[in-house]
């Protein structure tokens, strides 16, 4: 199943991003972000889950509680997994402040 998220969400970012690197589809490019953080983290790679927890976060984002609500999987991945680790915890501190801007997407 890892695979198959993994792979659908590689595709995802391949066909929404132009040869010379702008993207096309940022939110969807964002979700599959997420995914492919899911799978890390789950996979035991927190440094790679991080990398894509923030890379979702950053750019253009036409819909914040969409991406909120979407990035709470890997935030309950976070907090079960990694709770005690210092990464972990600023990647969970900087998603609940952009959730501040949007209550009620992002479970406490």
């Amino acid at each position: 199943m890892r695979s198959l998220a993994r792979t659908l969400a590689d595709e995802v970012l391949r066909a929404g991003t132009d040869f010379d690197g702008t993207e096309r589809s940022p939110m969807r490019n964002a979700e599959a972000r997420v995914t492919l953080g899911v799978t890390a983290a789950r996979e035991g790679d927190l440094e790679q889950a991080l990398i894509m927890g923030e890379r979702a976060l950053e750019g253009d984002r036409q819909s914040v509680p969409s991406l909120i609500m979407t990035s709470r999987e890997l935030a309950a991945e976070m907090r079960r997994r990694y709770s005690s680790e210092p990464a972990a915890q600023e990647y969970l501190a900087r998603l609940h402040s952009l959730a501040e801007q949007k209550p009620g997407f992002m479970p406490r």
